[in-house]
């Protein structure tokens, strides 16, 4: 059994770390699915932001979205101290949590577009997280 009187102190650092890497791997799923939707609209492949987009072009954006969510746990399992995979999935957790406050937010809201786009959101986050801490566990062995 673990000595409980004992403090250890690399354990303010190990718990920064981990916020961080959580913090950093949803920061890139942010950039660049915002930018990538920005390109997107500038080369005019989307509608401007007051138009709303067809479902084809939802897919598109799921596509996108799906792959840098699972960058995204790739990134937060590289970034922990320790315990890559459980990091990936906390991310996915995360993830889940705001996608779910997205569906919410948008559900009676059809001029956003199609109901079941944030909805894949929700459904794609915690798997994808996965695959991401699966990759990089894998790689580091």
């Amino acid at each position: 059994m673990p000595d409980l009187t004992t403090a250890d102190p690399s354990r303010p650092a190990n718990l920064a770390r981990s916020i961080g890497a959580v913090f950093v791997g949803m920061l890139v799923v942010f950039v660049l699915s915002l930018g990538t939707d920005a390109v997107l609209r500038a080369v005019r492949i989307f509608p401007p932001y007051t138009q709303r987009m067809s479902d084809s072009l939802f897919t598109v954006a799921t596509i996108y979205r799906v792959i840098y969510t699972i960058l995204g746990g790739y990134i937060t399992a590289t970034l922990a101290p320790n315990r890559r995979m459980q990091h990936a999935l906390f991310y996915g957790l995360v993830g889940f949590g705001l996608s779910l406050v997205g569906f919410l937010a948008t559900r009676n809201m059809p001029e956003l577009g199609p109901r079941w786009y944030p909805l894949a959101l929700v459904i794609t986050a915690i798997p994808c997280a996965w695959v991401g801490g699966l990759l990089r566990t894998r790689q580091s062995g």
